[in-house]
C-alpha cells in the first residue's frame, strides 16, 4: 500500500445518525485536534481512549489526559483492537502500523473534518462552512476571509490548518455564523461527508509528496474540498490546474463555478482594473457593470501573490452575500501571519527578511521573485520536492546561498546545475543546538551581503529536523538579527 492509498473506505457508510454513547473511540493524536475531538466525543458520552507516541508512562502529556478521564497512552496497535471507530489527527501517515491495523480489523476511520461534520448535522443547525486549501496562501486567504466577514458584523472564525480546531468551533457556548476553513491535504485526504457553502483551491504544486505517495494523490486529495459544495467553487484563473480540478469535481446541483484573476474580470470573475479590485461575479448587474469592492491600496501588503489571495477570500466571502463596504474594510484590518514575508530589520542598508513560512519551492519562489539581489537562506526537509525549477528562475537574483538542514546537499546540486556561480556556504552542524545553527546563518549571511541586499530566510522546506517547527525557525532568525544589530 502506497503513502497515499486510502485506509478504511468505511468511513463513507457513516451517517449522523451515529451513536456516540455507544461507540468505544481510539483518538490518534494528542494535540490541539486530538484534545478537541476527545472532550467532544466524551462529552457526547463515547468511551475515548487517546494514543500517541508522546503519551509515555510518566509523562506530563499523559497525565493532563488521564487527568480529564480518558484513557491515554502510547500503545497504538493495543487501542485499536477494541475500538469500534477511529479517529485520527491530521498528520498520522495513511501507511502508519495503526492505519494498517485498522483496515485489517475493519475498523471505521475518520478526519476531523467528518466528526466535526457529523456534530453539525446532530445538532440540527451550525455555521456556513467556506473551505480553502491550496499549496501556499492558505492561512493568508483564511485570515482575509475572517477579517471580511468580522467587519461585515459576521460572527465569524478561521479554523482548521491555520490552528483551531474545527469541532471545538461547533461546539462554541456561543454559535458562530460562519467558519473560513483552512484545509491541508492531510485533512482533506479522510474527508468524505461535508458539504461546504463555498469551496476555492488556491493553487496546487508539488509538496508532501513523501506523505501522499507522488504528486496525483497529493492534486486529487485538494481536490476533494470541492466534493458537494453547495453554492461556488473557486478558480484561479492563473492557476490552470485550479480550474481543471473544478470541472471534474461532483458538486451539488445548481453550485457555480467564479473565477478570481489578476487581470481585467470576466464575467463571472472578480479581477483588478487600474488598481481597483472588481467584482463580476456575485451582482445581478454583473453582466452590464462591476462592483467595485475594494483597491489594492487598501492591503498592508501588495505584493501580487497577496492580492490574489485577497481576490480568493473576497469571492469565498462575497458567495455569502457580504457588502463590498465590509470587503474593503476587512482587508483595511488585515495584518501579514508572522514569518510570512515579514521585514525583521534594515542594518546598513541590508534588508533581513523572515518568510520561514515558505515551506515549499512554490512558496519559496514568490519570495525570491520579490527582490532583485538576495542572499538566500535556504534548506530543510523537502517532502520529496525538488528545486531545480525554483533556482533557475531565480539565479540572476542570487548573490549567494546559505544552506542548513538535512535535505540540503538537494538544493545544493540545484544551485550547482543552474547557478554555477553563486557563492553556496553549508553552515549545518547537526551537532549545533538549533540557536547555534541559526547564528552561523546570520553570521554567514552577514558576511555575503553589500547594501541593497535582501537576507531573506525562505527555506523551501519544512522545519523539523532542526527546529521545532517554521515558527521557531523564523522567531530564532528575527531575535539574532535584532540582537546582532545592538
Amino acid at each position: 500500500m502506497g503513502a497515499g492509498s486510502r485506509v478504511n473506505e468505511q468511513a463513507f457508510t457513516i451517517s449522523p445518525d451515529l451513536d456516540w454513547s455507544v461507540q468505544r473511540v481510539v483518538v490518534a493524536g494528542a494535540g490541539i485536534t486530538g484534545k478537541a475531538v476527545a472532550h467532544a466525543l466524551a462529552r457526547r458520552g463515547a468511551t475515548v481512549h487517546v494514543v500517541d507516541q508522546g503519551l509515555t508512562p510518566g509523562s506530563a502529556l499523559k497525565a493532563e489526559f488521564e487527568t480529564a478521564g480518558f484513557i491515554a497512552d502510547d500503545d497504538e496497535l493495543g487501542a485499536v483492537v477494541e475500538a469500534s471507530l477511529m479517529v485520527v489527527s491530521p498528520g498520522w501517515r495513511p501507511d502508519a502500523p495503526v492505519m494498517k491495523a485498522a483496515e485489517t480489523l475493519q475498523v471505521p476511520v475518520l478526519g476531523e473534518l467528518d466528526v466535526a461534520w457529523i456534530l453539525q448535522q446532530q445538532r440540527g443547525q451550525g455555521p456556513t462552512w467556506l473551505a480553502l486549501t491550496g499549496t501556499n496562501g492558505k492561512t493568508t486567504a483564511v485570515t482575509m476571509a475572517e477579517s471580511m466577514l468580522v467587519a461585515a458584523g459576521r460572527r465569524a472564525l478561521a479554523v482548521g490548518n491555520v490552528g483551531r480546531s474545527i469541532v471545538e468551533a461547533i461546539d462554541a457556548r456561543d454559535p458562530y455564523e460562519v467558519l473560513a476553513l483552512e484545509l491541508s491535504s492531510f485533512q482533506l485526504h479522510r474527508s468524505h461527508l461535508m458539504r461546504p457553502f463555498a469551496s476555492a483551491v488556491l493553487n496546487v504544486a508539488p509538496d508532501h509528496l513523501d506523505w501522499h505517495g507522488d504528486f496525483a494523490e497529493y492534486r486529487a486529495d485538494k481536490a476533494r474540498i470541492l466534493e458537494r459544495t453547495t453554492n461556488a467553487c473557486i478558480y484561479r484563473a492563473e492557476e490552470p490546474i485550479t480550474r481543471q480540478l473544478i470541472e471534474q469535481a461532483d458538486v451539488a446541483d445548481g453550485c457555480r463555478a467564479v473565477g478570481t484573476t489578476l487581470g481585467i474580470p470576466a464575467l463571472g470573475e472578480i479581477g483588478v482594473v487600474d488598481g481597483l479590485i472588481l467584482d463580476r461575479a456575485f451582482e445581478d448587474t454583473r453582466r452590464e457593470q462591476a462592483t467595485e469592492l475594494a483597491t489594492v491600496d487598501d492591503l498592508v501588503d501588495q505584493a501580487a501573490h497577496t492580492i490574489a489571495n485577497a481576490l480568493t477570500a473576497s469571492a469565498l466571502v462575497r458567495s455569502t452575500g457580504v457588502d463590498p463596504s465590509a470587503i474593503r474594510a476587512g482587508l483595511r484590518d488585515w495584518k501579514p501571519q508572522p514569518h510570512r514575508m515579514t521585514v525583521v530589520a534594515t542594518i546598513d542598508q541590508v534588508t533581513w527578511v523572515d518568510d520561514s513560512k515558505a515551506t515549499n519551492p512554490h512558496a519559496a519562489a514568490a519570495s525570491l521573485a520579490s527582490f532583485d539581489d538576495i542572499v538566500w537562506i535556504a534548506g530543510g526537509l523537502a517532502k520529496g520536492a525538488e528545486f531545480d525549477e525554483l533556482v533557475t528562475r531565480a539565479a540572476s537574483r542570487l548573490r549567494a546561498v546559505i544552506v542548513l538542514g538535512t535535505d540540503r546537499d538537494q538544493v545544493v546540486a540545484a544551485v550547482r546545475r543552474h547557478a554555477p556561480d553563486v557563492p553556496v556556504i553549508d553552515v549545518d552542524d547537526a551537532e549545533n543546538g538549533a540557536v547555534n545553527l541559526m547564528q552561523a546563518v546570520v553570521e554567514a549571511a552577514r558576511r555575503h551581503a553589500v547594501a541593497g541586499t535582501t537576507v531573506l530566510l525562505a527555506p523551501a522546506c519544512a522545519s523539523m529536523d532542526r527546529f521545532r517547527d517554521y515558527h521557531e525557525r523564523g522567531q530564532l532568525f528575527a531575535e539574532i538579527v535584532v540582537r546582532n544589530q545592538s
